[in-house]
């Protein structure tokens, strides 16, 4: 069962020169329910910006996507607020932790905007701090954490909501060998485990090898990737 469709996806820009350049043109991608998907392509290809258009922060000049059946062109922007919120989960290179705040209201965040109790918003922050092995750095600020329990919370604060997709965009880039190494395996391995789908953007060749299907953005294009790209 597919859990993502973009079909068609182009996204124009425009230079600092008045013209217009083209970085996304016609991507299709699908994504099973609980796949994970490694998007791999040279810097400046475009990576970013498609990870942008799958979870609705930005939104293309031609074709859709649609998660979990539903298309988010002709949503408004609460809608598409709310889908970001319930549905998606981020996990950036940059962790975006809220720093006067400890690791639990952290992750209780994406719950307290839904709208949920306080009581319900800490009891599944805490549920999922445990998961990734941080119950006992729950009451410490984040900024008293090294960089890969930071990126774990930010990985916890992902998946507190039980998020269909998960997006990575160079989730490990920014943590040294041995530390991303964990971070793999948890992103692997969580969210396989709890069912979510994940679409992670890397350089990191370790990474995507762990991943179900590589994919190589290229000229614009998704394109299966070749073995000898995956094993560079």
């Amino acid at each position: 069962m597919a859990v993502l469709e973009a079909s068609g996806l182009v996204r124009r820009f425009i230079g600092g020169d008045g013209a217009t350049f083209t970085v996304l043109d016609g991507v299709d991608l699908v994504v099973a329910a609980g796949e994970f998907v490694a998007i791999i392509g040279a810097s400046g290809s475009g990576k970013s910006t498609l990870l942008h258009l799958l979870g609705a922060l930005d939104l293309p000049d031609a074709g859709d996507v649609a998660l979990e059946g539903r298309p988010y062109r002709g949503r408004t922007p609460a809608e598409l607020a709310t889908i970001r919120n319930r549905r998606i989960g981020f996990v950036f290179q940059f962790h975006h932790l809220l720093r006067d705040f400890t690791a639990r209201e952290n992750v209780m965040m994406p719950w307290l905007i839904a709208g949920e109790p306080a009581a319900v918003a800490r009891d599944r922050a805490d549920q999922v701090l445990d998961r990734v092995g941080l119950t006992a750095r729950a009451a410490s600020r984040v900024t008293l954490l090294s960089g890969g329990e930071q990126q774990r919370v930010a990985l916890a604060r992902a998946l507190v909501t039980a998020p269909a997709i998960l997006l990575a965009d160079e989730p490990t880039g920014n943590l040294d060998p041995h530390t991303a190494n964990d971070m793999h395996d948890l992103l692997s391995g969580l969210a396989r485990a709890s069912g979510t789908a994940v679409v992670a953007v890397t350089h990191n060749r370790a990474l995507a090898r762990r991943a179900d299907r590589i994919v190589t953005l290229e000229e614009g294009v998704l394109r299966e990737a070749q073995a000898t790209e995956i094993l560079a």
